[in-house]
């Protein structure tokens, strides 16, 4: 899989687990996050992220940042692209199980480095359940 990721100054070290992983495990990565713990904008990272889920450049996304929401909000903001704001592993599962998310969020001052890590694993290993849900998705967009 082709997964596109990015992070504030609030997660260069839980990017770099992630990414790990990931690669550990096959998956291609593009990563627009910084590796730097000095302030910056959350928008700049999640837009590229966001796009490349939208165009279909990646088939998900991940983005972090300290609360998960301000990032989540920006990536939301993109056509066919529903980021789920996750903090524990059932939310995730359920984000993928019920409203087809295609990036996960994670708060990375609200989580540890091993939980984000977990979280992102079930995210990309949970398949949509579609039925009764997939309506609910089409309305999602308008």
């Amino acid at each position: 899989m082709k997964i596109s990721i990015g992070n504030d100054h609030a997660a260069p070290d839980y990017k770099k687990a992630i990414v790990e992983m990931l690669i550990a495990k096959g998956h291609q990565v593009i990563n627009y996050g910084t590796d730097s713990n000095d302030s910056v904008d959350y928008p700049d990272f999640g837009h590229p992220v966001a796009t490349d889920v939208s165009e279909q450049k990646a088939e998900f996304g991940i983005i972090i940042c300290g609360s998960g929401n301000g990032i989540a909000m920006t990536a939301n903001k993109h056509q066919k692209v529903r980021a789920a704001l996750c903090w524990i592993k059932e939310i995730a599962i359920l984000a993928r199980q019920h409203n087809d998310a295609n990036i996960i969020s994670i708060p990375a001052r609200y989580t540890s480095i091993q939980q984000a890590v977990e979280m992102v694993d079930v995210f990309l290993n949970t398949e949509f359940e579609g039925g009764r849900h997939q309506n609910r998705v089409d309305k999602i967009s308008y």
